[in-house]
């Protein structure tokens, strides 16, 4: 037996079960139209809820820092220097969260894994929800923190477990602010009420929240008006921002200690300027105005309404994520295919992503979408849904 047949195994069960990803390929900049293999189509997956991954602005802003800061940092930050854009961005990220602080990292993805081993340790205990993202259960891993995973926004449990290791000398609360593949929302203020009466620090991701929630999008903690209660912000840079890259903000003191001791700051290099120079002129559009906030939320509800008169099941989103379910795999990668071959590009979620039997399309309106590109969606679910007698 070869040293690598057991790969081959591996990729021969993902096909049978019907659980193999074949990755499309985008041959075009992002937006409500991309090139997909090759082929114009309707783009309703995309995490680019605002339109700014191919907006003016943003491009201008890159080209700019690009000749005025070259290509990349070329360096660790805490090591040779960090980029006077770096600082400028996280200051002005700071003050539009309403934050003390805030630390720019790679991903959204690695502010999870710089956060939370860095925080937590042995004799720590985390509490995290069963529905968190997976950079969130990896972060929990590299810890030697104690577990406790919590059914779903389930505060009581929560507290139940809370007095039941009431004792222990730190403890930390991790929850998704939106949980991406539900699209519903943490139950925040009963987290922070019940972290204050355990003196709990509370960590939340707010990957799909910022550019969605809040004030011209400032996320899940301007939405429920927690600030100052909230001890860490998480986001990512490449959903509504539109570019890549990801941040902590929140208590000085935490964020400080994070730039001195987290692992992904201190060893990996910091985003290119074109990169930070985009994410702060996403900042500037929003500071400015909330329309495009509103466009997003304006085409989900008219989308939304439009699939429940279909008959579909949606879930228990309260977001513009919208879960179209479709219970097993090989259903819901026929229903994309066949959306594909009409022209909508709608990829579908499965196992491991989400559990067994809760298999699904996960369309994500823009802002940059019309009505009649709604309406073309729409029709195309329509006649593919009936073809597969989901509706």
């Amino acid at each position: 037996m070869g040293k690598y047949d057991f790969i081959a195994a591996e990729l021969g069960e993902l096909r049978r079960q019907g659980l193999y990803n074949t990755i499309r390929t985008i041959g075009s900049a992002v937006g409500a139209w991309t090139v997909v293999d090759g082929r114009r189509v309707l783009n309703m997956c995309s995490n680019n809820y605002l339109g700014f991954a191919n907006d003016p602005r943003l491009k201008g802003a890159a080209r700019q820092a690009l000749e005025e800061y070259g290509v990349g940092p070329a360096a660790v930050r805490s090591i040779a220097g960090t980029m006077t854009l770096h600082v400028e961005f996280e200051r002005k990220l700071a003050a539009f969260k309403g934050a003390e602080d805030a630390l720019s990292l790679q991903s959204g993805f690695c502010a999870n894994l710089a956060a939370i081993p860095t925080l937590m340790g042995q004799g720590h205990v985390l509490f995290t929800d069963e529905l968190n993202h997976a950079s969130i259960i990896d972060g929990c891993r590299l810890t030697k923190a104690e577990r406790v995973i919590y059914p779903h926004r389930d505060v009581d449990a929560l507290a139940k477990a809370l007095e039941e290791r009431k004792d222990a000398p730190r403890k930390l609360i991790v929850t998704d602010g939106v949980f991406s593949m539900d699209g519903d929302l943490a139950p925040l203020p009963a987290i922070v009420e019940v972290a204050e009466r355990y003196e709990a620090m509370v960590m939340v991701d707010d990957a799909h929240g910022e550019g969605v929630l809040g004030r011209a999008g400032r996320g899940i903690v301007d939405h429920f008006g927690v600030h100052g209660r909230v001890d860490i912000e998480m986001g990512t840079l490449s959903k509504a921002f539109g570019v890549v890259g990801g941040y902590l903000a929140g208590k000085r003191e935490i964020i400080e200690y994070l730039r001195q001791r987290a692992r992904p700051f201190l060893f990996s290099s910091a985003a290119t300027p074109a990169d930070v120079a985009a994410c702060m002129a996403a900042v500037d559009v929003l500071e400015k105005s909330d329309e495009p906030v509103r466009r997003l939320w304006d085409n989900a509800r008219y989308f939304k309404a439009k699939m429940k008169d279909l008959g579909f099941d949606l879930g228990q989103s309260e977001t513009p994520i919208t879960p179209v379910m479709l219970g097993e795999a090989p259903t819901a990668w026929e229903f994309s295919k066949r959306l594909f071959q009409r022209d909508v590009f709608a990829q579908a979620i499965v196992f491991p992503t989400v559990p067994r039997g809760k298999a699904r399309l996960r369309v994500m309106v823009s802002a940059v979408h019309t009505k009649e590109d709604l309406d073309y969606a729409v029709d195309a679910f329509a006649k593919v849904g009936r073809e597969l007698g989901v509706i």
